[in-house]
């Protein structure tokens, strides 16, 4: 059994042809099945079905699923391509098999042979669908403030607890669930377990929250009384591993939002560069303006500087090193990056930004939650810290 302390995950690498002809079909993809669609799924908040098959179709919810369990077995740096190239268009469906891999990288990681023979083929066919289940309303970024409970019962678990914030809690059908099996253990995190909660009886889907942006994925409050499993569903079979279980995967998560961001900024750059050539004032296009210049001066070097931060993280991450100011600073820069090219591209397009017939609003939108979602911007910026000190001592 691997733990967080002595886990080796390092990642095979990808043949470069074989790379380029894989962003090559997602690339066709999102310009023939995503690029007609967007406006509408987004403004109507409707789940992408469709999408989301054809998702699965290509492999993608299987991405980072080793290829010995029947997943494509990406490296992080080429699975960050696919993320931002497709956020780059819309962000949104990005989070629907993100979380999901999150779930199955904690299986595939931490679990036992038996669990990876068992559950990760069925995660990258798509049979299962799911995500991660930590955040509480009393408990978000402070995991180790979780109140869910987890009690062994001979050879079963019963758990009572509620989640919330739960990205593809309506639609999927499995979770990773944080979970209590030692309440009174000191320090709190050597009572915490994870565990693969399936939807079956005494597990109920609370209400969906209306959000901003990030249409179309359902994120949901998910309600677990009485819910029982057997014992081997406790990814690991060996309770108190779960803290750094559930911390270990927001590594790769954390990537994923770094490279949404990318993709975000790129996408507002790319807009705002398009209309700033069609649109004119005092007979010239508003490019040639100075004040344009500087702002997509900006944007571009902003948009670079996620990318390279993020694709630095996703290569220590496949080299099997400790990562995590890595991702960190990746998914804190490309974040802020996204929020600002997001927020200068509105500028740009003016009071046309406004209207929902242009698609820079949805941008604006989506953006603001990469600061948030796998832990805010001013926690990142506090792993940063704590380990440049670490990695740094006088």
């Amino acid at each position: 059994m691997a733990t967080a302390l002595t886990l080796d995950h390092k990642t095979p690498a990808i043949d470069a042809d074989e790379e380029d002809a894989l962003l090559d079909a997602v690339a066709r993809w999102v310009d023939k099945e995503v690029r007609p669609v967007v406006m509408k799924y987004d403004h109507d908040d409707i789940w992408p079905a469709e999408l989301v098959a054809q998702m699965a179709e290509m492999g993608l919810f299987g991405a980072t699923i080793g290829k010995k369990y029947g997943g494509l077995g990406l490296p992080a740096v080429t699975y960050a391509k696919i993320v931002a190239h497709i956020s780059s268009y819309w962000m949104a469906i990005t989070g629907i098999f993100n979380s999901h891999l999150i779930m199955a990288a904690a299986v595939e990681r931490f679990g036992t042979e038996a669990q990876k023979q068992n559950w990760l083929p069925k995660f990258a066919r798509a049979e299962i669908r799911g995500g991660i289940a930590l955040t509480e309303p009393n408990a978000g970024t402070d995991l180790q403030a979780i109140r869910t409970t987890a009690v062994r019962d001979g050879d079963d678990y019963v758990i009572n607890g509620t989640k919330t914030w739960i990205s593809n809690g309506i639609q999927g059908s499995c979770f990773a669930t944080l979970a209590k099996t030692d309440p009174q253990a000191n320090p709190r995190y050597k009572g915490m377990s994870l565990f693969l909660t399936p939807k079956q009886d005494g597990f109920t889907t609370g209400k969906k929250f209306e959000k901003l942006g990030y249409k179309s994925i359902d994120s949901a409050e998910l309600i677990l009384d009485d819910y029982r499993i057997p014992a081997n569903y406790l990814i690991g079979e060996v309770e108190g591993q779960g803290f750094f279980q559930a911390t270990g995967g927001l590594e790769l998560g954390r990537i994923n939002v770094a490279a949404r961001g990318v993709g975000l900024s790129e996408g507002a750059l790319r807009l705002a560069t398009e209309y700033a050539q069609l649109r004119q004032t005092m007979g010239k296009p508003i490019a040639e303006h100075q004040a344009i210049q500087l702002k997509i001066g900006d944007m571009v070097t902003r948009a670079r500087a996620a990318r390279l931060l993020t694709f630095d993280a996703a290569a220590a991450y496949d080299r099997g090193e400790r990562c995590d100011m890595e991702a960190g600073m990746a998914k804190y820069f490309a974040s802020e990056a996204a929020v600002k090219n997001a927020e200068e591209g509105m500028r740009i397009f003016g009071g046309y930004a406004y209207s929902k017939e242009y698609e820079i609003e949805r941008y604006y939108r989506d953006a603001m939650l990469m600061c948030i979602g796998e832990g805010t911007n001013e926690m990142q910026r506090m792993i940063v810290a704590k380990q440049w000190v670490k990695r740094n001592p006088v």
